[in-house]
């Protein structure tokens, strides 16, 4: 599983979260601690905003613990919103356009999961994409496929409401291939002025989601990155996290029911 971190505040080098931190994002992407996996090797994304409405786009395909121009991106790097992510590869190849954060105009998202049994649902879903967003897919992983089903159900103007029609999708088509459905879903996206997450899973084992406040800003965390106190607050399992600069909120979550779904369709 991979491991991500995202922020919103007042401005920040972007290495005070992914590269100082005794247990920082490039900390992890060697030695993770409550990930299934302990190495996130397979390539690693930033996205951060700026003074354009859409965020700013830097991947690559080494592991993040091992390229230079990651570090000094982030010891250069001030903002306000970004998001950064260190992939271990569950489906899809090793290449930088499987790598998150994905951005579709201002929206950038990243993840970290996985739909159990993607190849035998890919086409169903694929093909209840729009042709202007399925233009978009430049990758092979379910994460992007997710990412643009958001879209489609709304995310501009419904963001809790266009994840749930989306993890439906993802249900649904499975069982109509004869399947369990077994999804995993810990993602973090963001619309340029405002952080929201997910932690869900059809079974008792979300990955790990954990918030904090701090000096300058709220974090959200697949993993802390460091262990100070008392400061980490865990996000139980099913639920949707909305940040703003004002303040955050924590709601319950669940895929949409059937029927909202086919109608969305």
């Amino acid at each position: 599983m991979c491991r991500w971190a995202a922020y919103l505040g007042e401005e920040v080098f972007l290495e005070d979260i992914v590269s100082a931190p005794c247990h920082s994002l490039i900390a992890q992407s060697h030695c993770a601690q409550e990930a299934k996996s302990p190495t996130n090797g397979d390539g690693f994304g930033l996205a951060w905003y700026g003074d354009r409405p859409e965020p700013g786009l830097y991947r690559d395909i080494l592991p993040a613990w091992s390229d230079p121009n990651l570090k000094s991106l982030c010891r250069q790097i001030k903002s306000s919103l970004f998001l950064a992510h260190v992939r271990a590869a569950t489906g899809g190849g090793t290449s930088r356009a499987n790598c998150h954060p994905f951005v579709s105009g201002r929206w950038s998202f990243m993840h970290n999961g996985q739909i159990s049994g993607f190849e035998r649902i890919r086409r169903r879903l694929e093909a209840g994409v729009c042709d202007t967003l399925y233009e978009q897919r430049q990758g092979t992983t379910d994460s992007e496929l997710f990412f643009l089903l958001m879209l489609e159900e709304g995310l501009d103007t419904d963001p809790i409401g266009a994840v749930a029609r989306a993890a439906r999708r993802i249900i649904d088509a499975s069982e109509a291939a004869g399947m369990a459905a077994s999804f995993k879903l810990t993602a973090a996206f963001s619309d340029g002025e405002n952080l929201f997450a997910v932690r869900y899973a059809t079974d008792a084992h979300a990955p790990t989601l954990y918030t904090r406040d701090g000096a300058t800003g709220r974090c959200i965390v697949s993993e802390p990155f460091d262990r100070e106190g008392e400061s980490w607050q865990a996000v139980p399992p099913s639920s949707f996290v909305t940040m703003t600069r004002q303040g955050m909120t924590v709601s319950p979550f669940a895929p949409a029911a059937a029927g909202r779904a086919a109608a969305a369709e």
